[in-house]
Order: structure tokens, then C-alpha cells, then sequence
């Protein structure tokens, strides 16, 4: 078998030669070709392109017919040069044309060429085209032959991302890298934005392809290596998880991939084949990226994950650049791309310049989205493979209704959003219109609408919707986005804050709902079987009285001199009430003692959340001021559905006769003891469900922000004395399934917008 003149680093050089000249695109593509086809000892080369359509199109060959170029093409998955596309995976085979996938295509004279080879032609994981060589002969081709073909495929693949090749394209038709794509995720934030992708961690663009010296790179590759291990290693035994728990056991899965032989040694035979050190880690990395994304294995697709975190980190280290983009850098109309976020780095960016936000990550209830939907970003999350599938400054549209994104839309989609994005506008300034309109239904039944809050960025909503007060603050964001555990003091001043922007408008305060997936950065995590089910929020609460005695202590101080209400997450019996409730009397009169003012009024309630709490609601109304209802919670325990999980999140409805009936019971044993009863969950926030509350008996519903105008807009065209009625008869039907299709037929009926 002949051997490789040169070998695949004399390729590299030769091919930097070639991209250096100042000649025409398709010169370019024509030597290179035929530098390969000799550097290969094949009797043909042909670079085929992946177009925006799917297609593949011959773009250069050497040894076929000519004529062919910009003629032949292939549907992705058709013939040997499809398969390798679709799968992303190299094909060697000594008789081409015996395997099942042949197609034969007569205008290109390959009939007489036996051996094949072909490559993909990767960046960041997505399949730009494929590099092919072919000889006559039934020829066995090594797998030092398939490595430099590979390595040739990388640098082929960084020129077709530079853009050069596209005025080759016909018009109409962009390469495959520039293709416009429609993903689909899970709606997060309301809202439509349309901007230029930034990534949140932005992804080294390797430029330094080719090695002048292979010890130098090998040497760099091994010392970036050493310095992520070292970097773990602190982690693990220097950080807050130096003992046991979940975030452990992840760190120590990370350290076993950081020592992975088969990862190590695929990135030196890269620096090998003369690429530079972060060529390298490039080039394995764009594989493991292809595999991850056509993997339905959740188990393998998470450990592919860690090792393209850990090609991250090796990427940083070696090109010495930060992880997150500076905010100088941020452009006016930014989208924000994500793995993942948290949302303290959320709150690092200029809010005046986000348009919206994307993840490959994180669901309806998770800390980001509770954020987005706070700042107003419209948001969608669980896009697959989205960091890879953009480029800095890219064009994009989110949809955070629901749930599409728009990679570098066509004119006319854009067009049709922008159109969708002022109808927004002008619906929102209908509902602005509307703000000082008293939230009263035709028949005369006033609703007060209750902001779900957090922040301190949320409270300007209470002036700008009029809103009745906040009716649910989620008091764990303040402890989530800090890097230590606030101190009594500093949560004083924060709930002061609070207090003072509300001004005579009433805030309920909830206290830590911590555990399950709100995991604090600074408090061990503890491994659970469900944590869902866990140790978290009163729990915790009640088992560390030091933890809620000290917020009690801030918000009672904080509260001096005016009413205050606090609510107590997750409460699954009356005695635990009973407790949390004795510890705030003691603090009552401890701060007594020391000569504190106290709240005028003190109102305790209790969120309704647990369903053995619906047991013991005679006994609960007796002892908690108020009442509020946590729909999302209640419902994923009612129908024993997990909310984040996709599979079984959709095969209940809310608007059921058994979660109605939970309700209704909730709302008319508050009213039989003379306690208030609210719904605070997402359930009040939609139209359609806030009418069927309504019809419930309910007159108190918090939600977020951008739902105050939608839901007050069906309030004004309601009658809740019908829609009671409705739901009365709908409930007495042995075979409800739902009232959903009865009120929304009553709804257009009516002509209430929902």
C-alpha cells in the first residue's frame, strides 16, 4: 500500500499555503482538492457542501468529472455521501459499490473506482459537508488514514464557518452553516424578542489551526490538562462539598473524565497529526458533540456533556480567555445563549440591552425563568444543542409564549414577528390603558389581583399594573443569587427595602422554600431519592429553627410600625403550623424585651400546597390568618405528576373535576372559619384558569406581572355569577372530564378575551 508523501502535517502546511493565496473561492477549493488527492495517493478528492436546504452539493473534485461541480447533489441520508452526513461518523470501505447505500450517479464517471473514504466535515458538533477520496483499487485504508482525513475535514470545515464559500452558493441556497432553523423548546417568560445571539459563556473560536512545532503543543495540551485536574481537585477538597452529597459525587465523575486515557490520548494523536493544541481539543471535541446530539441515551448523553464541559475549560486555559462575554461587549439588542444560567448571572447584564434569553436547560419553575419572567425577558428553555447550533451575533427571535426560537430567519419570518411583536406592544398598551380601571366584573364582584414577586427589581410592576399588593414574595431569591448566607441584618435592610417600594400596599412575605431544586451555592446538598418529596422548605425550617428564627427576626424588625404577613411553605399538618407559629410568638417577645417596635398587625397564613393539608382545612382556618393556594405544587402532588418532567407533566389538567374540587373545598372551608383564601401559583396568571377560580369562589389571585393586564381584561367582561353557575353544572356531570372546553366556549360566547 502506498504510503502518504509527506504525511498529514506537510497536508497542513501545504493547505495554509493554499488558504493564504489571493485567488477566487473556487481556485481555492481546486487546489486543495488536488493537494489532498496526492498528499492521500488517491485518485480522487470531491468536497461536498451541505446547503441550507439539507442538500449535499459537489463543490470540488479532483478526479471525477468536472462538470459535475455545483451539478451533483444528494439528499441528506441519500447515498454513501448522505449517511456519513446524517450519522457524522467517517466510512471506510475497500468496495464502495457493493454496500447499500451506493447511488450511482452517471454524470460524475466514479463507476470505476472501488476503495472509498469518506469524512464529515464538523464544527461544533453540527455537519458542515464531507471530504471524500476514492482509488480504483480495492484499497484498505489505514487508520492513520482516516485520522489525517479527519484532520484535513477540520481545517476544511473552520473555512467553510469563515464565510468564503458562500458566494459560491446559488442564490437562495447558503451553505448549511449559515441555514436558517426553526428549534422548539418549553416556554419560560412571555414575551417576543427579536436581537443577535451572545453567549453567556462564548465558545473559544480556534483560529491557530496549524502547529509550527509538535513537542511545543504537545506540552501546552499537557499543562492546560494539569491545570484543569488541579482545578477540580481544589474543588473537590478545598469547597463546600468536601464531605458527602450529590454535587460530590458529579465533581468526582468530572475528575474520572479528566483522566480519561481514550479522551487524552484522541486529542495528542490530533496535536499529532499537526494541529495545535486547541485545534486539537477542537477536533475531539466537535466529535463527541456530533455523538452527543444524535445520542438518546440519557446516561451517555449526560457523560458527553462532561467531557464537552471539560473541552471548555481546556479551550479557556489555553487561549487564556473568560467564560463570561463583558458587558462592554454586549450589543443593544441582545439574546442571551445558554447551557445553562443561574440566576445571580442573569442579574449580571444590562437589562436595558436583553431581549430575551435561551437555554438548553431549565424548565417553567426553575430559578432563571422565575427571574426572566420577573425582568420581563421573554425566555424559552430545553432548546437541544442550541449553543452549538448559533454563532456570536447571529440573528435570532424568541418566542417565549410559546417556545420557538428563530435561528437566522428568513426575511419573511422576521417580518411576521416583528408584526407579532408590535401587535404585542399594542396589546399591552390596551392593558396599560386599563390600569386604573377598578378590577370589577359586570355583575359587580370585585377581584383583587396580587403580584408574585422576589426581587427588588420587581417591585416598580406595583405602580406600572396598579396591582392590589404582592401577594406572594418569594423571600429564597435573595439567598440564591448571594455567594454567602445573608445575615439577620442584611435581610432586614433587604425586606425594609421591600416594604418601603410597596409603600401602603400589603407584601406576603413567604419564608425560605429551600431543598428540592432550590439548592442554596453555599448549603451542603443533600442526597435524595425524591427530593421533591424531601427535606425542604417548613422542614428544614423546623429542624434548623436557628435558619427561620433569624428571618423571622429581620422581617418582624423590618416590619415595625406597620402590618406585616408572613406564609409558610409546604405545610403538610397543623402542628407544624402550630410550631412555626410558637417560634414567631418567641421572637415576638424576645424582640420585646429588648425595646423593638413591633409589626401594628401581624398576620401568619399558611400556603396551601401539601394534600394532607385538604384533611385538616377546618383545623388549619382556625389557626392561620389567611390561606393561600401554591397551584403548582398542589397539582403536581394531587395527580402525583412531576411539573419538570415532560413525559407525565401534560397528562393532567388543572381544570379537572378532581383539582376543582380540591379548590372549591379549599376556598368554602376559608370562608366557613372567616378566613381570606388566594390563589398564588401559576393557575391565577392564566385567563382562562383565573375565570374557572373565579367561578370557585375566589376573589384573591397573585401572579406575575405581564399576567395583571391579560387577566384583568377578562375580568372586566366576566360575569362570575354565570361562570359559577357553568362550573356547578359542569361539575355535576358524571362524565366532565374538564371544564376547559366549557369556559372557553362561554368565553367566546361572551366575547371575553382569554
Amino acid at each position: 500500500m502506498p504510503s502518504p508523501p509527506g504525511g498529514p502535517r506537510v497536508l497542513l502546511r501545504r493547505l495554509r499555503e493554499i488558504m493564504a493565496e489571493p485567488i477566487p473561492a473556487q481556485a481555492r477549493l481546486d487546489k486543495i482538492v488536488v493537494v489532498i488527492a496526492a498528499n492521500m495517493v488517491a485518485e480522487v478528492c470531491s468536497l461536498y457542501v451541505m446547503r441550507a436546504d439539507g442538500a449535499l452539493e459537489l463543490y470540488a473534485t479532483e478526479g471525477l468529472n468536472r462538470e459535475a461541480v455545483h451539478l451533483t447533489t444528494m439528499r441528506a441520508g441519500e447515498g454513501l455521501v448522505g449517511l456519513i452526513a446524517r450519522t457524522a461518523e467517517p466510512l471506510a470501505l475497500s468496495d464502495a459499490q457493493s454496500h447499500p447505500a451506493f447511488s450511482y450517479r452517471p454524470e460524475t464517471g466514479e463507476e470505476i473506482y472501488h476503495s472509498f473514504l469518506g469524512v464529515p466535515l464538523l464544527r461544533a458538533g453540527n455537519t458542515l459537508g464531507v471530504l471524500v477520496v476514492q482509488n480504483r483499487t480495492y484499497r484498505v485504508y489505514t487508520e492513520e488514514e482516516i485520522e489525517a482525513l479527519q484532520t484535513t475535514a477540520m481545517v476544511l470545515a473552520e473555512m467553510l464557518a469563515s464565510g468564503e464559500l458562500q458566494a459560491l452558493a446559488p442564490q437562495g441556497d447558503g451553505i448549511a452553516l449559515r441555514r436558517p432553523l426553526h428549534q422548539r423548546g418549553i416556554p419560560l417568560a412571555d414575551g417576543v424578542g427579536l436581537g443577535h445571539v451572545v453567549l453567556h459563556e462564548p465558545r473559544v473560536v480556534v483560529k491557530n489551526l496549524i502547529a509550527e512545532n509538535i513537542e511545543a503543543e504537545l506540552k501546552r495540551l499537557d499543562d492546560a490538562i494539569a491545570e484543569v485536574r488541579a482545578s477540580i481537585d481544589q474543588l473537590i477538597e478545598h469547597g463546600d462539598v468536601a464531605h458527602h452529597g450529590e454535587h460530590r459525587e458529579v465533581l468526582e465523575t468530572f475528575r474520572m473524565f479528566a483522566h480519561d486515557q481514550g479522551w487524552l490520548r484522541r486529542m495528542r494523536e490530533a496535536v499529532h497529526s499537526g494541529l495545535t493544541a486547541e485545534a486539537a481539543v477542537e477536533r475531539v471535541q466537535s466529535d463527541n458533540r456530533a455523538r452527543m446530539v444524535r445520542q438518546h441515551d440519557p446516561y451517555l448523553r449526560e457523560r458527553l456533556h462532561d467531557l464537552d464541559d471539560l473541552a471548555n475549560r481546556l479551550l479557556h486555559r489555553l487561549v487564556g480567555r473568560a467564560f463570561v462575554t463583558p458587558e462592554a461587549a454586549l450589543p443593544e439588542n441582545a439574546i442571551l445563549v445558554a447551557r445553562a444560567m443561574g440566576p445571580a448571572a442573569l442579574l449580571e447584564y444590562d437589562r436595558a440591552r436583553l431581549r430575551g434569553l435561551v437555554l438548553e436547560e431549565g424548565g417553567p419553575t426553575s430559578h432563571i425563568a422565575i427571574v426572566a419572567r420577573a425582568l420581563g425577558i421573554p425566555a424559552v428553555g430545553e432548546v437541544e444543542n442550541v449553543t452549538s447550533l448559533v454563532e456570536p451575533g447571529d440573528a435570532i427571535i424568541v418566542d417565549g409564549g410559546v417556545g420557538d426560537v428563530q435561528i437566522r430567519p428568513r426575511a419573511d419570518v422576521e417580518a411576521a414577528y416583528a408584526a407579532k411583536a408590535r401587535l404585542r406592544a399594542r396589546r399591552q398598551e390596551q392593558y396599560r390603558r386599563l390600569r386604573d380601571v377598578p378590577t370589577v366584573t359586570k355583575d359587580g364582584v370585585t377581584i383583587d389581583l396580587h403580584l408574585n414577586a422576589g426581587l427588588l427589581i420587581d417591585l416598580p410592576h406595583l405602580q406600572e399594573t396598579a396591582a392590589a399588593g404582592i401577594g406572594l414574595f418569594r423571600t429564597e431569591l435573595q439567598f440564591m443569587i448571594a455567594e454567602r448566607m445573608p445575615s439577620s441584618s442584611e435581610q432586614q435592610s433587604f425586606y425594609q427595602a421591600v416594604l418601603e417600594a410597596a409603600g401602603d400596599k400589603p407584601v406576603v412575605f413567604r419564608t425560605l422554600d429551600i431543598g428540592g431544586d432550590k439548592i442554596l451555592p453555599y448549603m451542603q446538598a443533600m442526597e435524595e431519592e425524591n427530593p421533591a418529596l424531601g427535606w425542604r422548605a417548613i422542614r428544614i425550617a423546623l429542624d434548623r429553627p436557628g435558619l427561620l428564627r433569624s428571618q423571622i427576626r429581620a422581617l418582624l424588625k423590618a416590619g415595625a410600625g406597620r402590618p406585616i404577613k408572613i406564609m409558610f411553605p409546604m405545610v403538610a399538618t397543623a402542628e407544624e403550623f402550630e410550631r412555626a407559629e410558637a417560634l414567631v410568638r418567641r421572637e415576638q417577645a424576645y424582640l420585646t424585651r429588648h425595646g423593638h417596635a413591633l409589626p401594628s398587625d401581624l398576620a401568619l397564613g399558611v400556603m396551601v400546597e401539601v394534600p394532607s393539608l385538604l384533611f385538616e382545612l377546618d383545623l388549619i382556618a382556625a389557626k392561620a390568618d389567611f390561606l393561600s393556594i401554591g397551584s403548582n405544587d398542589l397539582m403536581q402532588y394531587l395527580f402525583a405528576a412531576d411539573r419538570e418532567n415532560r413525559m407525565v407533566a401534560n397528562r393532567f389538567d388543572p381544570l379537572s373535576p378532581a383539582s376543582l374540587r380540591a379548590l372549591k373545598l379549599v376556598v368554602e372551608r376559608a370562608a366557613a372559619a372567616g378566613r381570606p383564601a388566594s390563589v398564588c401559583g401559576e393557575l391565577g396568571g392564566k385567563p382562562l384558569e383565573a375565570m374557572a377560580l373565579i367561578g370557585l369562589g375566589f376573589r384573591a389571585l397573585s401572579m406575575a406581572p405581564a399576567s395583571v393586564g391579560p387577566v384583568k381584561a377578562m375580568i372586566l367582561g366576566l360575569d362570575a355569577g354565570k361562570v359559577a353557575r357553568l362550573i356547578a353544572d359542569e361539575l355535576a356531570r358524571p362524565d366532565c372530564r374538564s371544564v376547559r372546553p366549557a369556559l372557553a366556549d362561554f368565553a367566546e360566547r361572551h366575547g371575553i378575551p382569554i
